[in-house]
């Protein structure tokens, strides 16, 4: 449905380093680059998160009640993205955990070093 959800940042090399590291661990890779762009997904088929600097010039701000969630293969990886997160400088939202005893939704949210929240989750068929 979209090819990607773009992100403001103040700090475009030190966001671009911060995801790199972050999204390599999923196997996400730099799928479209430009001076002050970069889009990181799994393949040509998935949609991806990019970073940029406001084209307007203007400082990015984080917007008030968006989300960026971000599919995960496992409980284990949802965890470990996590973990990876906050070692990169980011900051904690919520640790993992399935949203109630009944939900199969186990998710973890954080935000980035420009303040963006983000969630890695899994949809666990098994509870």
């Amino acid at each position: 449905m979209n090819l990607y959800v773009s992100l403001g940042t103040n700090d475009f090399a030190k966001a671009v380093t911060f995801y790199d590291q972050l999204f390599a661990d999923i196997g996400a890779e730099r799928s479209l680059e430009e001076e002050n762009f970069v889009v990181w997904s799994k393949s040509s088929e998935h949609s991806g998160i990019s970073i940029t600097k406001p084209y307007n010039r203007q400082a990015a701000t984080i917007g008030n009640g968006i989300m960026v969630a971000i599919a995960m293969d496992s409980i284990e990886q949802v965890n470990h993205f996590y973990q990876k997160a906050l070692e990169l400088g980011a900051t904690a939202q919520g640790k993992p955990s399935y949203k109630s005893s009944e939900s199969s939704y186990y998710a973890a949210y954080f935000r980035d070093l420009d303040g963006h929240k983000l969630s890695a989750f899994y949809i666990d068929k098994n509870k």
